[in-house]
């Protein structure tokens, strides 16, 4: 098998510009699209235990779906993933209001984030590491959502040949400001269905209690509770919608962050990240109310969720569970997370 790399037009925004959708593929069985609306990540194919591939992530077939009704499917989410308490923050004594949009709450970036933005895309062939990437960039005016500084973001999807899709974050500003990005694909490694069943490892003693918005009240160690996912585990519970802190040095390496297992295609996925967290979604809010690929109803569970980024509400917390997203000029803004996909023997 050869690799490839293509775009095709997915669609028109409501504006009339173009969207469009890449495909990049590694010859190994595995191949990603994404959109440069939202660098939303459309499909994943990766092969099962028998050799056939299915795709493993949640999403739809038309982009009006994307823009209308879209739970952050797939998306970046930034200029901050997951929460800032009342949408309010103080950075260099000067407090920053951002755009509230969840019951008084900022999250992923406000009701307008990176999620819901067009980006440019560029494809790169095979390079000297056999890799096939796609490469996104977005720049975020200052003041964007109540964000201070002009911010550029670029992010690179890449497939290796041992067969992993790894993700690079880069960002740069003009003023002193926060930055928190993560991908927020739905997986579902049995390619339809409930993923409740699957399996589950965090290399995480520790996770994040939060109120009923959401809001970090406390990090506890997960011995004897429900969140101990520190031996594989089906992903039983819907409601979880947690933060885990990694056992892991901040070194800016990456580090085994988690393991996702699905017995009956025998797909496995392992993955590593320079975050110091990561956060499980669940997939609670599903109610069947969405249609996905080959119309497909998305119910409670459907898909989940492994966010590697830092903790909910940073920029209003200090100490060494809460190491800072403050990002200013002259300093670059660098992570990567890499899923690695595997079968059972």
């Amino acid at each position: 098998m050869r690799t490839s790399v293509s775009a095709r037009e997915f669609g028109h925004l409501p504006d009339g510009r173009v969207v469009h959708e890449y495909t990049i593929a590694n010859g190994c069985g595995l191949q990603l699209r994404a959109l440069d609306f939202g660098a939303i990540v459309t499909g994943l194919w990766a092969p099962d235990a028998a050799g056939d591939s299915a795709n493993v992530v949640l999403g739809f077939d038309k982009l009006s779906d994307y823009v209308e009704r879209n739970q952050a499917f797939g998306i970046i989410a930034g200029r901050y993933a997951n929460r800032i308490a009342g949408a309010r923050f103080e950075l260099d004594g000067q407090e920053v209001r951002v755009d509230a949009n969840d019951f008084g709450n900022s999250l992923h970036g406000g009701s307008k984030g990176f999620g819901e933005q067009l980006w440019s895309g560029s494809l790169q062939e095979r390079d000297a590491d056999g890799r096939v990437s796609l490469l996104l960039r977005y720049t975020s005016a200052d003041g964007e959502m109540g964000f201070p500084g002009e911010l550029a973001v670029s992010v690179r999807y890449s497939l290796g040949p041992e067969n992993d899709w790894r993700i690079d974050y880069e960002a740069r500003t003009s003023r002193p400001t926060v930055c928190n990005l993560t991908s927020h694909a739905y997986f579902n490694l049995a390619g339809g269905g409930s993923a409740l069943d699957h399996e589950l490892t965090l290399h995480a003693s520790r996770y994040t209690e939060v109120d009923a918005g959401g809001i970090p009240t406390e990090n506890r160690s997960v011995a004897g509770s429900r969140y101990d996912f520190r031996a594989a585990k089906r992903v039983a519970d819907a409601t979880l919608d947690h933060n885990w802190l990694i056992d892991a040095p901040r070194d800016g390496k990456r580090h085994p962050a988690a393991q996702l297992m699905e017995r009956g295609s025998g797909r496995v996925m392992d993955v590593s990240t320079s975050e110091p967290c990561l956060q499980l979604y669940a997939g609670k809010w599903l109610n069947g109310s969405l249609k996905g690929h080959r119309g497909e109803v998305y119910e409670q569970g459907a898909g989940l969720c492994l966010e590697t980024q830092h903790a909910p509400d940073s920029p209003n917390r200090s100490g060494p569970d809460w190491p800072t997203t403050v990002l200013r000029p002259g300093e670059v803004y660098r992570t990567s997370t890499v899923y690695r996909f595997s079968v059972l023997a």
